[in-house]
């Protein structure tokens, strides 16, 4: 089969009034950015102002210092220090390319330390028959998209409060929603397409409570571009009261992320944080709040791993770990952030270093990707490998560098397929406790480090030595992303 073979020629490479505002009623800006690129030191002055913009922005940073590096300012590094805390990098206070991508991010433009606090004076409405109004549209959606949207927007709020959002079409709501282009009256000009999608003011009089969306963004209602049903909802958390979380996987987290919303029910973390302000919902809520998994449960399983470009990555749910070898340190992602174009649960990966490719697998589909580009022809069938019909997902996959050869795990069989005759070897699959002695299957993920390779059962690791055919240690899964 060749359906990698060319390597790196596959890939892509690819109108309101003015008004006075008080303090409490600063609109909370989604600001996005698509580029997420690795720096080299010395920093280029571009970038120094680009991250002194930031903390100034998001931390109060407020010395205007252009020799802050070099000198080492205390109150300069104190920031960094504060947004490396809120983002879970390692407090260095400097301006390291792990800090200086999360920095080049999709994210908010509300101060990540006020968190669930709600805004000063713990604002929320002090009624609970809440109404809204859509006073326009955007060409992009038809107005029913639009309004249901919205309208289901509203909706994952006031499940679990005890809230009532009604829709009016006429008069002063309390939340007004608009689609307005450049600065528009507000004192926050939207800037055009990619940047700041979206922004929302607290609960008060006035402009408080109202949201607007960038009339220019693509917005879609599925995973193209910036979906609205998403940035909506995100929108709505403030406009009733909400500041942002340090959960990756909250709603309220300061950076945008495509999530399946066709059963969509509020994370948990949000759920907290919204009935904090207006307690619960006596209605019955029937859908589970999904919880960001932590990286230092003992009870934390993998879905899948694999290595890239020196990085090991693991895979659980919607969201990966990458761990950088450097620093030691794990970062959490939602998927949808390093390749968009996955689907949102991943089953097996794998890393093709020969070819610097790497492999997700979903279900009886595949995906080659060259760094974060899609390689073209993708997905795939994996039965395309040589797997019989009977087979519909792969548990795990790893490549041995040493022999070309790359095993898949199905159950308690393995398979192992020859990269340089692109053909499944004979005589597979077989028991993989006959293949792999001290491992019986099933096998949740699979990754190569060095002379070790680190199969993945349940909450544990197996550490096996392919050279010796054994395993030499056993450890708790988590030990892997926890530090």
């Amino acid at each position: 089969m060749q359906w990698y073979k060319r390597g790196r020629e596959a890939a892509n490479v690819p109108l309101l009034s003015p008004v006075k505002m008080t303090i409490l009623q600063i609109p909370t800006l989604l600001i996005l950015l698509k580029i997420i690129p690795v720096f080299t030191f010395p920093l280029p002055a571009d970038d120094l102002d680009s991250a002194t913009h930031y903390l100034k922005e998001f931390y109060g940073f407020q010395d205007d210092s252009s020799d802050i590096v070099k000198g080492g300012k205390a109150a300069f590094r104190a920031n960094v220090m504060k947004m490396q805390e809120f983002f879970g990098l390692h407090k260095t206070g400097e301006l390291d390319s792990s800090t200086l991508g999360i920095m080049k991010r999709s994210r908010c433009g509300f101060q990540d330390l006020l968190q669930y606090n709600h805004g000063p004076g713990n604002l929320k409405w002090q009624h609970k028959n809440l109404t809204y109004r859509i006073i326009n549209y955007t060409s992009r959606l038809k107005q029913s998209v639009v309004k249901n949207a919205i309208k289901n927007a509203f909706k994952v709020w006031a499940d679990v409060t005890p809230l009532t959002i009604t829709n009016i079409l006429k008069g002063e709501a309390d939340m007004m929603i608009s689609f307005q282009y450049k600065a528009h009256g507000d004192g926050s000009p939207f800037d055009g397409p990619s940047k700041i999608l979206a922004h929302a003011f607290s609960p008060g009089k006035y402009i408080g409570g109202d949201i607007h969306f960038d009339v220019e963004e693509s917005w879609s209602m599925n995973r193209e571009e910036y979906n609205l049903f998403l940035v909506a909802a995100h929108e709505i958390g403030h406009a009733l009261g909400m500041g942002h979380s340090k959960d990756v996987g909250a709603l309220m987290y300061p950076v945008y992320a495509y999530i399946e919303h066709q059963d969509f029910a509020l994370p948990l973390d949000d759920v907290k944080g919204i009935q904090a302000l207006y307690g619960s919902s006596n209605k019955r809520d029937t859908k589970p709040h999904p919880k960001t998994p932590e990286k230092c449960d003992t009870s934390l399983t993998f879905d899948a791993a694999c290595t890239l470009r020196g990085e090991k990555i693991y895979f659980k749910d919607r969201f990966l770990w990458r761990f950088h070898p450097h620093t030691r340190m794990s970062q959490m992602y939602v998927i949808s952030t390093q390749w968009p174009f996955l689907p949102s649960k991943i089953d097996a990966s794998f890393e093709n270093k020969i070819l610097d490719l790497v492999v997700f697998f979903h279900g009886t589909k595949y995906w080659v990707v060259n760094g974060y580009d899609l390689v073209s022809r993708t997905p795939g069938s994996i039965y395309e490998f040589g797997f019989p019909e009977t087979v519909m997902k792969i548990d795990a996959a790893v490549q041995i560098y040493k022999t070309r050869k790359t095993f898949f795990f199905v159950g308690d069989k393995c398979w192992s397929y020859n990269e340089r005759e692109g053909r499944m070897d004979k005589g597979y699959p077989k028991l993989i406790e006959d293949e792999w002695p001290g491992i019986s299957g099933p096998v949740d993920a699979a990754l190569q480090e060095n002379d070790l390779i680190y199969f993945f059962n349940q909450y544990t690791t197996f550490h096996y030595d392919y050279e010796d055919k054994r395993v030499v240690n056993i450890a708790y899964a988590s030990s892997q992303v926890c530090n």
